[in-house]
């Protein structure tokens, strides 16, 4: 496993056993909190925090399945550039949704935003690569499972389906990945040359 992301797998499964021993308090204050309780630190330690079990076990298993081919990709350096981008950038667009729709200001935690950013770029670099379903156990190319994941969490996100997951953030994340591979392909400001 490359570095980098053996290093935030470490990172997060650390956070979360601390967070389960601490009743709360980290979430006071690390929690993407819209609203006054925001504090800018937010933007990065709310994607260290999860929600429970299955929410850091599922994340981290995409970490390990996605990570690790975008880092060899990408490079180490680069590569943790495009995670805190994409973690970055689903915390704004949940923040912004939050402001928008009027929602009430819950916390929001957990590394689902950048998992997505991976997501999309293995999606991107790994096309036709087979990416198998566990419920249910469907295989399809990663094109289609990024379409597919991607559409779902607009659907949900639009009709309000699934609520209490941060559906906006996970397509943040997505639009923040595709705005770093647009500048890695591209440049600055994403003019051909």
């Amino acid at each position: 496993m490359p570095p980098v992301t053996q290093s935030l797998l470490i990172a997060n499964v650390a956070v979360f056993l601390l967070q389960t021993s601490t009743g709360g308090e980290l979430e006071a204050w690390f929690a993407l909190w819209p609203g006054p309780r925001f504090a800018p630190w937010q933007l990065v330690t709310y994607g260290f925090l999860h929600g429970g079990f299955a929410h850091i076990f599922f994340n981290m298993l995409g970490l390990y399945m996605f990570g690790s081919d975008i880092e060899r990709l990408f490079g180490s350096r680069y590569f943790l550039l495009y995670y805190f981008a994409c973690l970055v950038s689903a915390a704004l667009c949940q923040l912004l949704f939050v402001a928008l729709s009027g929602g009430p200001p819950v916390p929001t935690v957990g590394a689902s935003g950048a998992l997505f950013g991976l997501l999309l770029a293995f999606g991107i670099y790994f096309p036709r690569r087979t990416v198998v379903l566990i419920f249910p156990p469907i295989p399809m190319p990663a094109r289609v499972f990024v379409i597919v994941f991607g559409g779902l969490e607009l659907l949900f996100g639009v009709t309000g389906t699934a609520s209490g997951v941060a559906h906006f953030a996970h397509l943040g994340g997505m639009l923040g990945g595709w705005l770093v591979i647009q500048y890695r392909r591209r440049g600055f400001p994403f003019t051909r040359r």
